[in-house]
């Protein structure tokens, strides 16, 4: 099966655009017609590519994993000054493959060493990844917390205007009902290719548990030498920039019906301008592909800090929890991959 229409991860809200499937895989509308040509794009052996599933975002205003991880990744690869990052847009130098802005012909063309994002299953990547051509860094969340920063994503997009409870939405991601596919799938393929010698698999939880030692591994997996001077600042910068994702002001979020309200209110204050702080997404492109950010409602009950480790305990109740638990054992439960679901 090629491309078919597939029933958005739905709301009982109203949709401006639908996923699609993709052999067999739920993937966004902007996807549609190049999913070929993504296969066929052609890597270079300079190339380094970040990956992680979409919740898991990509900004580095979002202030998630790998927002952190792309920009030790650019600090390490590219000898940048860690002063000099802070006066950066660094979503420009970082373009997401799949996303239909800057695009695909544009990446092409843009200067080695290029790093490249994306969301997409192991599967769908270019083939040449898959040969070992260009070094691939993937992140994973434990999924506890990622389905809570999904849900505020969610919330977040204009044209999703998702105004379901948390306790649907769970349901969804455990039923593998919402974009890029299923997690489960997702994080296993990635964990299978860990030996590849161009494969580095990385876990969110690892950069709060020992920044040094993941910011060393990833200095030896790009085949970058710092000195100690080097190495001391660059992990200062980064322990700065776990601090500011886990101790900045929380986003005020409303429980209501279990979360009934709007989890990813405040979300809105990081994308001030989405021209400027989401690049890929240009103001002409909002409407077209349905990835604008809007304001939701909330109330101000208690509050919810995306970047910390067991965020999820703060919202789970305690059927939602076993009946995640039970899904996550049968779904994973042959894999020897583990998470630290709190610190």
């Amino acid at each position: 099966m090629a491309e078919s229409e597939a029933e958005t991860p739905g709301t009982p809200g109203e949709f401006e655009s639908k996923y699609f499937e993709f052999h067999g895989v739920r993937l966004p509308p902007f996807c549609r017609g190049k999913m070929e040509d993504i296969a066929d794009f052609p890597v270079r052996p300079s190339d380094v590519w970040i990956i992680a599933y979409l919740s898991v975002r990509l900004s580095i205003r979002e202030c998630e994993c790998t927002s952190l991880l792309q920009e030790v990744v650019y600090l390490v690869s590219q000898g940048a000054d860690p002063d000099e990052i802070g006066l950066m847009n660094i979503d420009e130098q970082l373009p997401v493959l799949e996303y239909p802005q800057p695009g695909l012909d544009i990446i092409k063309e843009l200067t080695s060493p290029r790093l490249i994002k994306s969301h997409l299953p192991y599967r769908f990547l270019p083939s040449d990844l898959h040969n070992g051509d260009s070094k691939v860094i993937y992140m994973a969340r434990n999924p506890k917390d990622l389905v809570v920063s999904y849900y505020q994503f969610h919330r977040s997009l204009r044209t999703m205007s998702y105004r379901g409870t948390f306790q649907e939405f769970c349901r969804r991601f455990m039923n593998d009902k919402l974009g890029y596919g299923s997690w489960f799938e997702h994080v296993q393929e990635f964990w299978e290719h860990r030996m590849d010698a161009n494969v580095l698999f990385l876990k969110y939880e690892d950069m709060h548990r020992d920044l040094v030692t993941m910011v060393e591994q990833l200095a030896r997996f790009l085949g970058v030498s710092c000195d100690k001077a080097q190495l001391e600042s660059l992990i200062e910068h980064c322990h700065q920039l776990v601090d500011q994702c886990c101790n900045a002001e929380a986003l005020p979020v409303g429980r209501g019906h279990v979360l009934a309200a709007a989890c990813g209110a405040a979300q809105v204050l990081k994308f001030q301008n989405v021209s400027e702080q989401w690049p890929m997404f240009h103001k002409s492109s909002l409407g077209k592909y349905g990835v604008g950010l809007k304001p939701a409602a909330s109330s101000v009950n208690w509050k919810l800090s995306e970047g910390r480790v067991g965020l999820w305990k703060d919202i789970f109740t305690v059927s939602m929890n076993e009946k995640f638990d039970l899904v996550y054992k049968q779904k994973m439960g042959k894999c020897d991959l583990t998470f630290d679901f709190y610190l």
